[in-house]
């Protein structure tokens, strides 16, 4: 449901664009290139943004930001989860519609993961695909949701399950809008982190150990340096498969049972996903004999961050909503393992050894 709107025929370049220590990195895709700008302003978009352009965020960034929109054609969606579906969407393209937004409209998608991910599914389906880019404003967005291109809607309780690969021009980093993100949504953020570390990075990892969120909410620099680093991360692993047919899937891990309890349970995505890599974790210890010291090393690293290790969960409820996960094939699920920290692998579980698991252990 669409909740505000401000529309005028201001134009960008009428801003000042006020730079910070920006950074330009390009990724390579299929169907074209991701231009990244680290530690930019928000009024650096003149330089890459036509004039034909439609904001859409959500209420909580434009309560904060509104003067940022001001005189814009932007696009207000109430914020949460539970409003990521296709009914969202549909008012996104009716409003579209209303504002005359034709082929050679650019949306830009400014909010978290949720605004992210439907601000590029209605861009890639109105009139068959807009180009677009996004401003994340959320640590969860920055390191992962607004990366590599997927984009969509959950259906009810099952996450993610309609909408598009397809690659946004551009990604710019205004860490100005990190200064109204709320303390739970900074500790929800660093589970993606965390993941990546147990995935590809034990450098990343032990850096974590000592560090802490109060730290790089009170050390610009650093924090500048961890995003640049969970972006390189999931960047490069996008890049090298786009519409994850391999090493892709890897940044699945803790995303299977988390996903199932996400909604189910009502809980923030970062606690769900952490509380899906401790169950990974177990699962990695049966299969693929993960050290149970690693293992306690990831639970004491994810409680040191604020994030839930454990949760009293219907597991029927639950296993029915991990059967409809998109990684299964046929009778068996596509599980993101452990060898180690720093080190993940895909293994293909058969659904009866998986069901047999949760019974067991969880």
């Amino acid at each position: 449901m669409l909740i505000g709107r401000a529309s005028a025929n201001h134009s960008l370049k009428n801003i000042i664009p006020i730079v910070r220590n920006m950074k330009e990195q390009q990724y390579h895709f299929s169907s074209g290139n991701c231009s990244v700008y680290l530690d930019a302003s928000f009024a650096s978009l003149p330089s890459f943004v036509p004039e034909n352009l439609i904001f859409i965020t959500d209420e909580n960034v434009f309560q904060h930001h509104a003067a940022k929109f001001d005189g814009f054609k932007t696009i207000v969606v109430k914020a949460g989860e539970e409003n990521k579906q296709q009914s969202t969407v549909d008012a996104i393209l009716r409003q579209l519609i209303a504002m005359e937004a034709d082929r050679k409209t650019f949306i830009v998608g400014v909010g978290g993961g949720v605004v992210t991910d439907m601000a590029g599914y209605a861009a890639s389906v109105y009139m068959r695909g807009l180009k677009f880019g996004f401003v994340p404003t959320t640590i969860l967005a920055m390191v992962d949701a607004a990366i590599g291109g997927k984009n969509g809607v959950d259906v009810g309780a099952y996450k993610n399950l309609v909408g598009t690969f397809r690659q946004p021009q551009f990604l710019l980093y205004d860490y100005s809008f990190l200064q109204t993100l709320p303390q739970e949504q900074w500790v929800n953020g660093f589970a993606e982190i965390i993941k990546h570390a147990c995935i590809k990075d034990a450098g990343l990892f032990n850096w974590l150990k000592d560090k802490s969120i109060e730290y790089f909410q009170y050390n610009a620099s650093e924090l500048a340096v961890l995003i640049e680093q969970n972006v390189q991360i999931k960047s490069s692993i996008v890049t090298q498969d786009e519409f994850e047919q391999g090493d892709r899937k890897l940044l699945n891990f803790g995303h299977t049972f988390g996903h199932a309890i996400e909604n189910e349970n009502q809980l923030l995505h970062g606690h769900a996903i952490s509380i899906g890599m401790m169950i990974a974790c177990t699962i990695s210890e049966e299969i693929n004999q993960f050290n149970s010291n690693e293992k306690a090393a990831v639970k004491a690293l994810l409680e040191q961050y604020n994030l839930p290790t454990s949760l009293q969960f219907e597991k029927q409820k639950v296993w029915n909503l991990m059967k409809m996960d998109k990684k299964r094939i046929n009778n068996t699920m596509s599980f993101i393992l452990l060898n180690k920290i720093g080190e993940a692998v895909v293994k293909q579980i058969p659904l009866v050894q998986l069901e047999d698991m949760v019974s067991q252990y969880l």
